[in-house]
């Protein structure tokens, strides 16, 4: 009796768990859409708008100065999202994304719309096929994890550098590997949600923060792309 009790349980809570990551992904993505959605507006409404692009882009410390806020912001939300309320949470994450697309105009004054909008439909297809990989694998990715997260380090370290070179080819060459290093970590993240979830539940906010997490991933992977095979102006 107690097997059979056993196994007519089982499922039932199989489909409950499912159930439940399921409605967390749904949420997390529901908010990367949307500050994705946002982030775009407002980068189209910058780059055709000639007095902002001049205001913003014709003055380096304005530019620096928005690109430290957007640091600020994220550093600040990853810090204390979790005791944040829901709709306190959701305006930062969302003021995050218009302050993005506010310097992410740049690539619509760089690269043809046509480019721009090619690249991003590949790095859609590649980020969806990416966290169903993270979703589904059952490797273990927490060792690439780290080893991205060090990569990232270099790269960072590198794209500063190139500031001051102007070097076309390690320009491409960071280009490069940033796509494959946040290819990596957009399988990573996801997986790592899930058992980020499967270990705490939906806790405060933890969709608000997978959500900035993957929507960094996925802006991320798309600029790098561009700055590869996009097409200048």
């Amino acid at each position: 009796m107690s097997v059979l009790l056993a196994r007519d349980i089982h499922p039932v809570e199989a489909v409950g768990v499912h159930a439940d990551e399921a409605a967390f992904f749904a949420r997390t993505y529901r908010w990367m859409v949307g500050g994705l959605t946002l982030t775009g507006v407002v980068a189209s409404i910058v780059a055709a708008t000639p007095a902002l692009t001049e205001a913003i882009f014709s003055r380096p410390f304005v530019f620096y100065g928005l690109m430290i806020a957007e640091l600020a912001m994220v550093v600040g939300f990853s810090a204390r999202a979790s005791r944040m309320s829901v709709v306190a949470a959701g305006l930062l994450f969302m003021a995050y994304a218009a302050l993005n697309g506010v310097t992410l105009s740049m690539l619509f004054l760089v690269y043809t719309g046509r480019s721009v909008g090619q690249v991003f439909f590949v790095s859609a297809a590649a980020f969806g096929a990416l966290a169903f990989y993270g979703a589904t694998t059952k490797r273990d990715l927490t060792a690439m994890g780290h080893f991205l997260f060090i990569a990232l380090i270099g790269l960072v370290v590198a794209t500063v550098v190139n500031l001051f070179m102007q070097s076309t080819a390690l320009a491409w060459i960071t280009s490069s590997v940033g796509v494959v290093i946040f290819a990596g970590l957009t399988a990573f993240d996801h997986q790592k949600l899930r058992r980020i979830h499967a270990a705490q539940g939906d806790t405060r906010n933890l969709s608000l923060q997978g959500a900035l997490t993957l929507y960094l991933d996925f802006v991320n992977l798309f600029v790098q792309l561009l700055f590869v095979f996009g097409k200048r102006r």
